[in-house]
């Protein structure tokens, strides 16, 4: 069976997760301790970062390379358009979502975090020791009101235009690229889980997100949009 090597809460590996879902693939999850674990990834893969996919004897790292080794390898449901003028869309589209908005909303998230303990306490890997998860939902917001400023206004304003421009979008048709459902879809909307956190994301943070952002009525049919993909694959 298929193995993934992943954080729960990285947007990367929900990507993958997802594409997973949408080919009913069946896998088995490998939470990575940090530290230790990524010591072990590293013999493995040859590099720390998740996710990494495990296939027998092949070894897969980085979202983009597993959605395109899931594809040849399982090619129904397709996520990437036969079309070359359709492909090169959802292409890149899912490049912007794994640089632009992926950078926007994790530093989003970062601020975010840094003033509410909850959010802190609930984004540490579940490997995570209970006495350094109570520890870091402790600290006081004042002494990480430096990371509050990881952000400048400009940077929020364009993560801002840029899921005003989305939702512009997904309220005109179901799908980003043609009438299907494509790679692009779940690489936005993975990056997306990370504003406002969906039903999957489990306690304690399902139900919460960035404020002024995953609370914003005008953005309502984006999270929506989420939220019907999601269920699409099953992933609600």
């Amino acid at each position: 069976m298929l193995e993934l090597h992943q954080f729960r809460h990285s947007a990367f590996c929900e990507k993958v997760r997802l594409v997973l879902a949408a080919k009913g693939l069946p896998y088995n999850v490998v939470e990575v301790t940090p530290g230790v674990g990524q010591v072990e990834l590293y013999r493995l893969s040859g590099q720390r970062q998740v996710p990494v996919l495990v296939d027998g004897p092949e070894v897969i790292a980085d979202s983009t390379a597993i959605a395109q080794y899931l594809e040849r390898h399982t090619p129904a449901p397709a996520l990437l358009p036969a079309d070359p003028a359709l492909r090169a869309q959802v292409l890149i589209l899912e490049d912007w979502a794994d640089t632009a908005l992926a950078a926007g909303a994790r530093l989003a998230l970062v601020q975010a975090a840094a003033a509410d303990p909850v959010l802190r306490g609930g984004l540490l890997p579940d490997a995570t020791p209970a006495p350094l998860r109570s520890l870091v939902g402790a600290l006081p917001a004042g002494v990480l009101s430096g990371i509050g400023q990881v952000i400048d206004h400009g940077g929020l304003e364009q993560l801002r235009a840029n899921l005003e421009q989305l939702c512009a979008v997904v309220q005109q048709q179901p799908y980003l690229v043609g009438d299907e459902l494509s790679l692009a879809d779940l690489a936005v909307v993975a990056q997306l889980s990370l504003l406002s956190f969906p039903v999957s994301a489990g306690a304690p943070l399902a139900g919460r997100g960035v404020p002024g952002l995953a609370d914003d009525p005008l953005l309502a049919p984006l999270w929506q949009w989420r939220d019907a993909i999601g269920t699409q694959v099953g992933r609600s």
